[in-house]
Order: structure tokens, then C-alpha cells, then sequence
């Protein structure tokens, strides 16, 4: 079954896609790549969606034309990706409401009937609620395939995403959670953000701030946690640092929240995806602070770039065939869940048979 899956994450810059072909055999998952990509957003709308996002105030009319112009944009990633008979969206998260710790509600935006008017396929949407309905933080749902992913590997091994927030997925005591920021905070100190990590590896760190910037309470919470863009908005650092310094010390920022935490796992062998990963200052920083050997996940066979489209082709298969795609541990949730609403494409809804068993193993082709 090819499943195309869509996904605009915490830097708000694009669509990813990614089309799997999924098939079953004796537990094993096996995924055929078939096509990744990305499409920017058109300037105007990326600029709309950022003065949406908190703490700024935004009214019902914009909501819902947001809904719909990022429901367009989808719907044209999805009619360029090429051929599949599902489609699992994303969208884009404009709000995570997180309160004492607990997630209350989650708001991703981008009309899926769009998607299945132009494509003509059913789309699988609004797929974090129903985690957070049990009691879960409908986040870092990219676990269920890191978990799958980390049973290959030897040893005590975690799966790392730098988006816009890091979440980093534990492999031995089945755990995933947001570290904190990634890209979030240098991004917005160096838009649109750092290439090939050159500010921050012009400039200086400012321990001071620093050592500020790490007494944050976020970073002392026990996981299942989440966060995002809600809490470290754009004008978060407030400070008298300034150009390279400030990138600098943000980057080690993101390197030592992040290494700290694969330090306290003990891990020794951690596989890294997203657009952090492009960022040779920064990889540089966490290799060095958290002791761990860093490896892409391209060569684990998933595009780094694409490994979150991916992981939504995978939850848009695994609702298709009625199997849950939530890890309790990982997300907090009283159970597993089967995620998200269908919208039907041009014709009847037909879905495949249920299966009776999850993979318990994944291989790429």
C-alpha cells in the first residue's frame, strides 16, 4: 500500500512528503521509499503563519483562512508527490496547549478536504488529538517508528530529531520526549536560519547567558513531556549578546540540553535527523558534549530530511489497517490509540482488512 505522507513542522518554512510502499511479511514492516520532497511555503503565507503563532493574537478570520490556505498549499505538495492510495497530512501546528505540565489540546491547521478534492484520495488527518484525548502529549509520536528502527542497532541506542524543537526517543527504557529547542531560537537569532552553521561558529559563547538560559524549569521536568514554539517563541532571549555571539551561545544551548539528556540515558549510539542535522556547529557541539557516536539516519535508510513525512506515511498505513501508532511510555497516554479522521477521497471509502498484529520490525528498501 503507498501511502504519501505530509508534514510542516516547528520551523514552518515547508511541506515535506514522503510516498512509502508498505507491505507485511512475518512482522517485518518492509518500506520502499518511493519519493521525497519539500515545498516551501510562498513568502506571504509563511509570514502570515509566524505572526499566528504565539504570543501574538490572531482572530477567528485568519484561523480559518490559514485553514484554508494551508489546506491548498498541501493539496498541491500532495498532487506533485506522484501516485499513492492513501494520504496522511499532518498540517501544521499553530498551537500546543500545554498547562502544569499536562497537554490540554493541539491545533494543526490545513483543511484535509483540500487534499482529497484535488487528489481524489482519502486523507488521514488530525492525527495528534486523539493521544491527547487518553491523556498523552500527542507528541513525539515519531517514536513508534524510532523504536522499530533502534531494534537493529546493538547497544544503548536513542533516536534524535532537530526540528524546530529536539525530541529525542530512548531505545531501552521505551521513552521519548522534547528536549527543548533545536533550531527554534537560532533561527530566529539568524533568520531564516544558520546556514551550515557559519555565524555560530564565528562566534563566542557567552557562558553567562548560558548558564541563564539552562535554568530554565522546561528542562528539569520528568518526561513524557512536550513543548514548543508556545514557549520558546522568537522573542524569548532577552539579552545585550548580540549577532555571532548569540547564535553561538543558542546553538550550545541546543547541544547541551540535548546532550545532557543522552548522557543521563547512557547512550552510546545516537541516530539523528532533521534540519539541525545540517548544521555542522551544532552536531560539532553535541558530539562533544554528549560522548555518543552520532549517526545519520540515511544510513539507516530514511532520508534525514524526510524522516518525519516518512514516519506519517507509516502512522497513515497503521490506521488504515486499524493498528494504533502511540507508545503510552513515550507519550504519556493511558493506552495505545489508533490516530486520526478520515476524510473519504472521489469515491466509496475502502480500507484494508484489519490486521490483528503490529510490525514488530522495519526494514527500507
Amino acid at each position: 500500500m503507498r501511502v504519501l505522507g505530509l508534514i510542516s513542522g516547528t520551523s514552518h518554512d515547508g511541506i515535506d512528503s514522503a510516498i512509502v510502499d508498505w507491505s507485511l511479511d512475518g512482522g517485518v514492516l518492509t518500506g520502499v521509499v518511493e519519493h521525497t520532497g519539500e515545498r516551501p511555503y510562498e513568502d506571504g503565507l509563511r509570514a502570515r503563519i509566524v505572526d499566528a503563532l504565539p504570543p501574538n493574537r490572531v482572530s477567528m478570520g485568519e484561523v480559518c483562512a490559514l485553514d484554508t490556505l494551508i489546506g491548498q498549499e498541501f493539496a498541491e505538495a500532495a498532487d506533485a508527490a506522484g501516485r499513492a492510495d492513501l494520504v496522511c497530512s499532518h498540517g501544521q501546528t499553530l498551537f500546543h496547549w500545554v498547562a502544569d505540565g499536562h497537554v490540554l489540546g493541539t491545533l494543526q491547521l490545513g483543511q484535509p478536504a483540500w487534499i482529497a478534492e484535488r487528489t481524489g484520495l482519502p486523507v488521514v488527518s488530525d492525527v495528534r488529538v486523539r493521544d491527547v484525548t487518553a491523556g498523552g502529549h500527542g507528541a513525539p509520536l515519531v517514536s513508534y517508528l524510532d523504536l522499530l528502527m533502534l531494534g537493529g542497532i546493538e547497544g544503548r541506542s536513542g533516536a534524535l530529531n532537530l526540528g524546530g524543537i529536539a525530541n529525542l526517543t530512548v531505545g531501552p527504557e521505551r521513552l521519548a520526549y522534547d528536549t527543548g529547542p533545536a533550531c527554534a531560537l537560532i533561527d530566529a537569532a539568524a533568520p531564516p536560519y544558520d546556514r551550515d552553521g557559519r555565524l555560530g561558529a564565528a562566534g563566542t559563547v557567552d557562558e553567562k547567558l548560558l548558564d541563564e538560559l539552562l535554568a530554565e524549569p522546561y528542562y528539569a521536568l520528568e518526561p513524557p513531556k512536550s513543548t514548543g514554539k508556545e514557549l520558546f517563541t522568537p522573542g524569548y532571549v532577552t539579552t545585550d549578546v548580540r549577532g555571532a555571539d548569540l547564535v553561538a551561545t543558542l546553538t550550545a544551548l541546543t547541544a547541551e540540553t540535548v546532550a545532557a539528556e543522552i548522557r543521563r540515558h547512557r547512550l552510546t549510539t545516537v541516530v539523528v535527523s532533521g534540519g539541525g542535522a545540517r548544521n555542522p556547529t551544532l552536531m560539532g557541539m553535541l558530539r562533544e558534549r554528549s560522548g555518543a557516536t552520532l549517526v545519520s539516519s540515511d544510513d539507516l535508510g530514511i532520508p534525514s530530511d524526510a524522516k518525519e513525512a516518512i514516519a506519517f506515511s507509516l502512522f497513515g498505513w497503521l490506521t488504515a489497517h486499524g493498528l494504533p501508532a502511540t507508545v503510552p511510555s513515550c507519550t504519556g497516554a493511558t493506552g495505545a490509540r489508533v490516530l486520526g479522521t478520515i476524510t473519504p477521497g472521489s469515491g466509496p471509502l475502502v480500507l484494508p482488512e484489519p490486521l490483528a498484529e503490529a510490525p514488530v520490525a522495519i526494514r527500507f528498501l
